[in-house]
């Protein structure tokens, strides 16, 4: 059978496209890559459609073998697989790729040009981890097989100007309880918790106090909301948050960032730096800029 081969699955390998949306009604976040852009780069470099099923790596990878000739880019994370990052490459009928530890941020991203050929639930190829929505992590022995989802030639050229995470503090915009607090969350230095996950990012630091006692109200909650439970220790929300939550939210994680979300590890550390409305759009144009000037 050609495809590829799972020869190790690495901690926590699963097949990740952009989200199943339009489900949160019934309490069923998107989901989808913890670095979105890092996986709508390895699409666009070989060639494929941004949403193609890809595979998403997290802190240590996997081993795999292609039955067949393949076209593959890695993006996000250096996994020490010995093959250029941001770069379409060819891969020979029988050759393995190997990706190792991570040496840098938490996810490395494998497209292949076709994308992964998944059985779609709701719309989406994305696994959600948490509940095992739409399959589970990859294990030895997976066949997976290569899909049609190449939709013009692969780039030739790598691609450049990559983002790096960094030192740089997150940037965050107001959120809708952001009169409840002080300024902790923006003059403390938080680390990400070992008890984090694709649900949410737990820090540890200067604990955050609201103004008005007790918990609210229930209401809708997005990708990147930061939440202040009554210890205080913020966390933020994931692509696998819930829906609704009770906690106050005094900023939300703009857009351009999330990515870098994607890219925490345990024991980073995570600054908050907030900017008004009309940069946070600025910055994810400038983002989207240079995403498409990879076709």
């Amino acid at each position: 059978m050609s495809g590829i081969r799972v020869l190790a699955p690495g901690l926590q390998t699963t097949v990740q496209d952009l989200g199943r949306f339009h489900f949160a009604h019934h309490g069923v976040s998107a989901s989808g890559a913890a670095d979105a852009l890092a996986l709508r780069a390895a699409n666009l470099l070989v060639g494929n459609a941004e949403n193609a099923a890809a595979l998403e790596m997290t802190l240590s990878g996997a081993t795999l073998r292609f039955e067949e000739r393949s076209v593959v880019a890695l993006t996000g994370s250096d996994f020490g697989a010995g093959l250029p990052l941001w770069e379409a490459i060819e891969i020979a009928a029988g050759e393995t790729v190997a990706c190792g530890a991570t040496r840098s941020g938490a996810r490395c991203y494998l497209a292949v040009r076709g994308g992964i050929e998944v059985a779609l639930v709701m719309g989406s190829a994305s696994v959600h981890v948490m509940t095992g929505v739409g399959g589970r992590p990859l294990r030895k022995g997976d066949m997976l097989a290569i899909g049609q989802a190449a939709v013009r030639r692969a780039r030739r050229v790598p691609a450049a100007d990559v983002p790096v995470a960094g030192a740089a503090p997150l940037r965050v915009t107001a959120g809708p309880q952001a009169d409840w607090f002080g300024d902790e969350l923006y003059r403390s230095l938080y680390t990400v918790s070992e008890e984090s996950n694709r649900m949410g990012l737990r820090l540890r630091g200067t604990a955050i106090t609201a103004a008005h006692a007790g918990h609210m109200l229930t209401e809708g909650v997005p990708l990147g909301a930061i939440q202040a439970p009554p210890d205080g220790q913020p966390i933020i929300l994931f692509v696998e948050h819930q829906t609704t939550g009770g906690y106050p939210k005094p900023a939300n994680v703009i857009s351009a960032d999330f990515w870098r979300l994607g890219q925490l590890r345990p024991r980073d550390e995570v600054r908050f730096e907030l900017v008004p409305l009309d940069r946070a759009l600025e910055l994810l144009q400038a983002q989207e800029r240079w995403l498409y000037g990879l076709l």
